[in-house]
């Protein structure tokens, strides 16, 4: 299965990726469908059914929503964020649905969305079927599965996922694999990843994508430094960054970059993103919303704190050569293991985003590919386990304060990387290896069910 870093760095809406941004994208390929098969017209009413991870946290990961404006036909990269609750408002007025912005229908949200709680599809844990009707017949019926990131596929893709790929010039699956052939072209990983991205589009196209990723990045950074107020869904999690943000901006320039206060800023920025995240703002799956804020945090620390230009050059160079590195270390986990909390754990989420940008700050301040692989281990080792237990459902706590956590511990994996040699006793396609075992053997409680951990034993007052 290849994979493009456009992939993985996905411009989406809050609060998940694989229950909203995931969900959204299929409840729109599900009226597309309907539309090439000549069925859109005839359609009178529509059922999506959710089954597994999806209806057990549905309603706290924005699911509901997300597959209502899929279906009138809205994108997680285009939608305006700040319409949606409006439209919902509508949509649960009127009870209509507009299908792909074409078509009318009745709709009632008891009736046509049904949330199956103890019943998961057997190909995932996050899976959803939708039903087209017209006089009491079903018209046309499609299963879908969220696999994490936003992936999608569609039922018949699933049995044939391993033959969904664009030939690459450099493919590889493991990171012994990635190493060699890096080793036998004389390349750094980055460079080895921009080969294959060329594959999709030109160079100049490929560096102007990813400076617009970070862009919405930093855009989702500064607008979450920049809010207030209490977010949604009723745990009543009140946002701090922006108190943080005021006080952090008392500093002088000297007491910025004075013993930890750097991590009092890494942490802020990891708690904007992920506070905009669960007010279901603009942000990028990195390589999941769960875990968006961690790569952000770390790429803002390099650009506030590490970067010179007569040292390292021109910035959006290196800002593209961070995000092609994490992208490569991103691929091998979804190839090999899983970016999915309802398969693995938030190990897939939180792990794979430390790993990641762990593997992308090492490359950046010039190490070596032994090296920049020695921080992408070290960035997952010790996340290994890591438990998906979202309390109420929501993407809140302790997803928010977990970003910050995973930032902090990129950033160090990546100094110890740095002061070695690139040697190390365990091989990143161990750690994956590992991650993947411990996924399957952890308990379903603990994959974001919200059955098991903090989410049944922390007092929800």
């Amino acid at each position: 299965m290849s994979i493009s870093v456009f992939e993985l760095f996905k411009i989406g809406v809050g609060p998940s990726s694989s229950h909203t941004v995931g969900p959204m994208v299929a409840a729109r390929q599900f009226v597309c469908d309907l539309e090439q098969q000549g069925t859109l017209n005839k359609t009178e009413r529509i059922e999506v059914h959710l089954y597994g991870s999806l209806a057990l946290t549905g309603i706290g990961h924005g699911t509901d929503m997300a597959v209502l404006m899929g279906l009138e036909g809205e994108a997680p990269d285009t939608i305006d964020v700040d319409a949606i609750e409006g439209r919902l408002a509508g949509i649960e007025t009127h009870q209509q649905l507009i299908l792909n912005g074409q078509r009318a229908i009745h709709f009632e949200r008891d009736r046509d969305l049904l949330f199956h709680k103890e019943e998961f599809l057997p190909q995932h844990s996050n899976g959803m079927t939708c039903k087209a009707f017209a006089g009491g017949e079903c018209l046309f019926e499609r299963s879908y599965f969220s696999i994490g990131g936003g992936f999608v596929l569609s039922e018949e893709d699933f049995q044939h996922r391993e033959q969904i790929a664009t030939l690459l010039p450099y493919d590889f699956s493991s990171a012994e694999e990635l190493m060699a052939l890096c080793d036998r072209h004389g390349w750094t990983i980055a460079e080895l990843a921009m080969e294959n991205e060329k594959a999709f589009r030109s160079e100049q196209e490929v560096k102007d994508a990813l400076w617009h990723i970070w862009e919405v990045m930093d855009a989702s950074i500064q607008r979450g430094c920049h809010q207030s107020g209490v977010l949604p869904g009723g745990l009543g999690v009140r946002r701090r960054a922006e108190e943080h943000y005021r006080e952090l901006s008392k500093q002088t320039a000297e007491e910025r970059c004075k013993g930890l206060a750097i991590l009092d800023w890494v942490s802020l920025f990891a708690l904007a993103v992920n506070e905009e995240n669960a007010a279901r703002g603009r942000i990028v799956t990195a390589p999941t919303n769960g875990a968006a804020g961690v790569i952000p945090a770390t790429i803002a620390y390099y650009v506030q704190f590490v970067h010179d230009p007569e040292e390292h050059g021109d910035l959006k160079d290196q800002v593209v050569e961070f995000m092609l590195t994490a992208g490569a270390i991103g691929m091998l986990f979804k190839k090999n293991a899983s970016i999915s909390a309802a398969e693995v754990g938030c190990q897939g989420e939180i792990g794979v985003a430390c790993s990641m940008a762990s593997a992308g700050l090492a490359a950046v301040q010039g190490g070596s590919n032994q090296q920049i692989e020695n921080a992408a281990e070290i960035g997952m080792e010790h996340n290994l386990g890591l438990t998906c237990d979202p309390i109420g459902g929501l993407v809140q706590v302790p997803c928010i304060e977990r970003n910050t956590m995973g930032a902090v511990k990129a950033i160090n994996a990546a100094r110890l990387a740095l002061r070695g040699t690139g040697a190390h006793i365990v091989p990143l396609d161990s750690v994956i290896e590992t991650m993947r075992q411990t996924g399957i053997d952890m308990q379903s409680k603990y994959k974001e069910t919200s059955l098991g951990g903090l989410a049944v034993n922390a007092v929800n007052c």
